[in-house]
């Protein structure tokens, strides 16, 4: 040691110069203050070497209404600050925990208080401003239509169905159906809050004149009609209109209509706010809801044997997962194909119905499930659910990530039977909010809708000369 001592004296010392010797000490006694300190950084705000470490700070989830809300065309202010400042984001799916520090496996459900945070496990955010707004709306909310003739070459496409819809896609048409025989309609557009663009997506796909590829070319050319007839969608650029789709070609549909994409409020039933064409609090996620009359037999919990059933194609690397994960369970029932027993009495013999990520975020399971008082368990990520700025959506349903889908069991056995109850006391209160009728039902599927559409009417008001008949 002596020696080795001795010799690093003597090379120093002997061999090279003072200008060397401080070119050679410098960096490395600053590589050696640096390591230092990335070893204190990280043993100070890493739970690497502390897993039980707890912020000392609670978490507070950030406010409902964000930076995304704001129109990328043009500057709209709204008439109204959101009534539910407190909402938690957990509502829009997420991968990625919000404070970064946790996967979505803490997003199980909570009930009661805990260290002093208030959980809120009432259907609703805010009751009260809800039924307050909800008159106010039924007051004063006023739509305008674009007119159309019954001999107009697409009067199929403009004009609502003249039948009882149903299907998949029957969202679309009941909305539409609903809204042209409601209240809300106002021939008049000086007391307009909004304006309705009355096209189909659903029947211009079966059009054979238009079909899937023309779809993107016809509503082009309605806007520029409409723009150049008349001058209400200039004068916002759009942004005080809106229309509805069920089917997902509707969001290419817009891709030659940036203007309608961008300004305009989509309600669609397709609404993952991962994909560009769907900006969150600007656009309005349309349920899902495949039409049925009347209410089912046997709700009560008791009745309930299967922890948790879900059927369909395997359409998605979502399912695949399931599939690959519960395939031969005993409780966990996942079906693919073909049903042997009915459907209903598989949802009704359920405590649990899984809503899970096929091509789109969005299914008509969620609705089916509450239609029939199964708790949807929710795989989808980035889904941005229906009514989330009015809903408890933690209240009445199960999130659980995707990449949670092998801890499934683990999941929804760690709800307890009075958690269970409480969720399906509540799904039961929400059922009736995702059921069409025609006509419609005061609280109904349409009127939630309304509902999002009141709280996105803009104040913009431009005092134009308005022709007195607004079809010339």
């Amino acid at each position: 040691m002596a020696n080795t001592t001795w010799l690093l004296y003597y090379l120093t010392r002997r061999r090279f110069s003072p200008s060397f010797r401080s070119f050679f000490f410098i960096p490395t006694s600053l590589a050696l203050f640096t390591s230092l300190f990335i070893l204190f950084y990280i043993s100070t705000t890493s739970t690497l070497f502390f897993s039980n470490q707890q912020p000392s700070i609670p978490h507070l989830n950030q406010p409902l209404l964000s930076s995304s809300s704001s129109m990328p065309q043009i500057n709209i202010s709204n008439n109204t600050q959101n009534p539910f400042p407190h909402v938690s984001n957990v509502n829009r799916l997420n991968e990625n925990d919000r404070d970064g520090r946790e996967s979505q496996r803490s997003l199980r459900p909570q009930f009661g208080s805990s260290d002093g945070i208030y959980v809120n496990n009432e259907l609703f955010h805010d009751k009260d401003i809800f039924l307050e707004d909800y008159k106010q709306m039924n007051r004063s909310f006023k739509i305008y239509v674009y007119p159309h003739r019954r001999n107009d070459p697409f009067a199929n496409v403009l004009l609502p169905v003249d039948f009882e819809p149903g299907g998949n896609y029957a969202s679309e048409s009941y909305f539409k159906k609903a809204l042209m025989e409601s209240h809300f309609i106002t021939k008049d557009p000086a007391k307009a809050d909004l304006f309705f663009l009355p096209f189909s997506i659903t029947r211009l796909r079966h059009d054979r004149r238009v079909g899937v590829g023309g779809i993107q070319d016809f509503i082009r050319d309605y806007i520029l009609n409409i723009s150049r007839k008349y001058p209400f969608w200039n004068r916002t650029g759009g942004a005080d209109h809106f229309y509805a789709a069920c089917h997902s070609i509707g969001r290419s549909a817009m891709e030659k209509s940036e203007e309608v994409k961008f300004n305009a409020i989509q309600v669609v039933c397709s609404s993952s706010y991962f994909l560009s064409g769907y900006i969150a609090h600007k656009d309005v996620s349309l349920p899902q809801i495949w039409p049925r009359q009347g209410d089912p037999r046997n709700l009560a919990s008791s009745k309930r044997k299967k922890l948790a059933f879900f059927a369909g194609s395997i359409n998605s690397p979502v399912r695949e997962r399931l599939l690959h994960s519960w395939r031969n369970d005993s409780e966990i029932f996942a079906h693919f194909g073909r049903l042997t027993t009915p459907y209903a009495d598989e949802l009704l013999g359920s405590k649990f119905c899984l809503h899970v990520k096929g091509f789109e975020v969005n299914t008509a399971r969620i609705a089916d499930s509450l239609y029939y008082g199964c708790v949807p368990v929710i795989i989808a990520n980035h889904y941005d659910l229906p009514f989330a700025d009015i809903l408890n959506w933690k209240s009445f349903s199960v999130v659980v990530a995707t990449l949670d889908i092998p801890l499934l069991k683990k999941i929804l056995k760690g709800i307890s039977s009075d958690q269970y109850l409480m969720f399906q006391k509540k799904v039961l209160e929400v059922r009736k909010h995702f059921q069409w009728h025609h006509p419609p039902v005061d609280c109904d599927a349409f009127y939630m809708v309304m509902y999002e559409l009141w709280l996105r009417r803009t104040s913009v008001r431009v005092s134009l000369p308005v022709s007195k008949n607004p079809n010339h």
